[in-house]
């Protein structure tokens, strides 16, 4: 047991440069992938971002909720479609979104973060007109605008609504729900939503979970550090692909505008949050400012 107890020490004086450099800072996190399904890690998750709103960060959290949505449609018999990595949205899917997104895995996530001991409030881009979306059309390789619904991008957000949260001391939980200049509502891809946040607010870092090690090169190896300009490279050789271009076109925007740093985390590891904001060691891929 002492050994234990100078172990615990030792971690928590390591841990002192970290707070105190990043003290009084905003932290962006993109919550999504195993952490959101697995309860352990989703616990997990809760205590990690209450233990940095105490030790003196500000997080905010931008969720996603693919797999809740997916299961819903299916329930209702309806079959989910991609297009370059973005939900096709028709009508009755952007009511599933908002049921899912906006009510369910919204409400979870702040009933975790408010056992864990922290103060949460969720909510959408609909929420005080908070997060302006514009309709998005997507580029394929045969057409450079396709229309996929009721799917937005990011127009405008209003910091205002973070601040009044932060003056109140509670930690925003955002579904990645904007509303059209019609009052409509578009669903908008939660990297995309971080990642514009994080430059809104001026945030020190972005920090985006997902489920792999971070980003990896065409051997599987793992790239710790990276500037923008060798993301533009792995880019360009049909490195990065698929499902991973909006997350890291939303990384590279965010270094390129003013966020200090971009981290692309494991969050299957148990508190990567912690091991990457507060330790030495880290375990991602970290995108540097431009």
């Amino acid at each position: 047991m002492p050994f234990d107890a100078q172990e615990q020490a030792a971690i928590l004086a390591e841990a002192l440069p970290y707070i105190r450099q990043f003290s009084g800072k905003t932290l962006v996190i993109k919550y999504g992938g195993n952490a959101m399904t697995d309860p352990a890690l989703k616990e997990g998750f809760a205590r990690d971002v209450v233990m940095l709103k105490l030790v003196g960060l500000n997080p905010v959290v931008v969720h996603g909720g693919g797999p809740q949505i997916n299961d819903l449609l299916t329930r209702l018999g309806k079959h989910g479609e991609f297009v370059a990595g973005m939900r096709v949205t028709d009508s009755e899917t952007m009511d599933v979104v908002e049921m899912v997104l906006g009510g369910l895995v919204n409400k979870e996530i702040v009933n975790l973060i408010n056992q864990a001991g922290g103060h949460a409030i969720g909510l959408t881009g609909k929420d005080g007109g908070f997060i302006r979306a514009r309709k998005l059309y997507v580029a394929t390789d045969g057409n450079p605008a396709v229309d996929i619904g009721q799917v937005g991008e990011v127009d405008s957000i209003d910091p205002a609504v973070v601040a009044l949260l932060y003056e109140k001391d509670f930690i925003p939980v955002i579904a990645p729900i904007g509303v059209g200049p019609d009052g409509a509502a578009y669903n908008i891809n939660a990297d995309l939503v971080a990642g514009k946040l994080a430059e809104t607010l001026h945030a020190e870092k972005l920090v985006l979970m997902t489920n792999t090690p971070g980003v990896l090169d065409k051997d599987g190896k793992l790239l710790t550090s990276l500037t923008p300009a060798q993301v533009d490279l792995l880019f360009a050789d049909g490195t990065l692909h698929g499902g991973m271009l909006p997350k890291i076109s939303s990384a590279l925007d965010a270094a390129r505008n003013g966020v200090n740093s971009v981290h692309i985390i494991d969050g299957r590891v148990k508190h990567a949050l912690l091991l990457e904001i507060l330790t030495a060691a880290g375990i991602g891929t970290m995108i540097r400012a431009a």
